[in-house]
């Protein structure tokens, strides 16, 4: 389903007649928090407030105000049997009809989310990288694609990526936001241990990992404490990427198991950090939303 900057407007564009759902109020287990919203027109969607019978309803209660053209009323519902969903808490949805205003802040809030995404910085562009961009696509991430080779980068089937050609990739390192990510999977070895000695030189780093082997990761050691001379550094590093309980070298394993991973330190460390939220919950007056006239 989609929801990224790339197609809002295009959305919007498409499908003016649309009104906005928002989750106005979350109580106990629910299927969203108060962060979640959706637009919904009479034969299309954008986004998601979690799914499930919850969502059919608002989606029937916004196209029915459509057909009507009346306002849609707040919806206030209990997740349990009586609508055949079990979480036991409780949703109260505003629903708004989508004018200039309303597209504006909506926008406006998505572009905000957008670049509030942590990084995740891709060294390689070859079968596991492209894999690898791909799985962490789908995630609430901003994933770029680096890689020494045009013609690499130009071959990934990874659709929506942004790409850093460079003849240097440890100045991407050195340039990058606090909390980003980085995984080291090159086609050449003497090339990421020099990425990753930069990368583990930052402290501010949510993820620094490295595809290779045992043998791979001793030689990094050894390289490390000769060059770099800190042995602190090297407990910083997660070599293997994806861990070593499924044995299987095939690309598109070792990507979905290592974007798991990469995405669970990445919102971690955001999380744990306390930044200041660029989309404030529905009803707080930091926030434009809820957009209720």
């Amino acid at each position: 389903m989609p929801g990224g900057r790339e197609n809002i407007r295009d959305f919007i564009r498409r499908e003016p007649a649309s009104i906005l759902i928002e989750v106005a109020g979350a109580a106990g287990s629910t299927p969203r928090d108060t962060d979640a919203w959706m637009l919904v027109s009479e034969r299309a969607i954008f986004a998601t407030i979690g799914g499930g019978q919850l969502e059919h309803m608002a989606i029937d209660q916004a196209r029915r105000a459509l057909r009507l053209g009346a306002p849609a009323e707040a919806m206030n519902v209990p997740l349990g049997p009586e609508i055949g969903q079990c979480c036991g808490g409780r949703v109260t949805l505003a629903f708004t009809a989508l004018d200039p205003d309303v597209a504006r802040e909506l926008i406006q809030r998505s572009d905000r989310e957008m670049a509030a995404r942590p990084h995740v910085y891709v060294f390689g562009a070859g079968h596991v990288g492209d894999a690898l961009a791909l799985a962490l696509s789908l995630a609430p991430l901003r994933v770029v694609l680096v890689d020494t080779r045009e013609d690499e980068l130009g071959a990934s089937t990874a659709p929506h990526i942004e790409t850093c050609l460079t003849a240097m990739p440890e100045a991407v390192v050195r340039d990058a936001p606090a909390g980003s990510s980085f995984v080291i999977l090159t086609h050449d070895h003497a090339l990421d241990f020099l990425i990753v000695a930069e990368a583990l030189r930052r402290p501010d780093a949510a993820y620094v990992g490295m595809i290779g082997s045992r043998t791979k990761k001793a030689t990094f050691r050894n390289w490390l404490l000769r060059e770099v001379g800190d042995p602190e550094l090297f407990a910083n590093l997660v070599c293997p990427i994806g861990g070593t309980a499924v044995r299987d070298k095939r690309p598109a394993v070792i990507a979905t198991l290592a974007a798991a991973e990469i995405i669970t330190a990445a919102l971690t460390w955001t999380s744990g950090r306390n930044q200041p939220s660029t989309v404030s919950p529905a009803g707080s007056s930091s926030s434009s939303f809820p957009i209720n006239r």
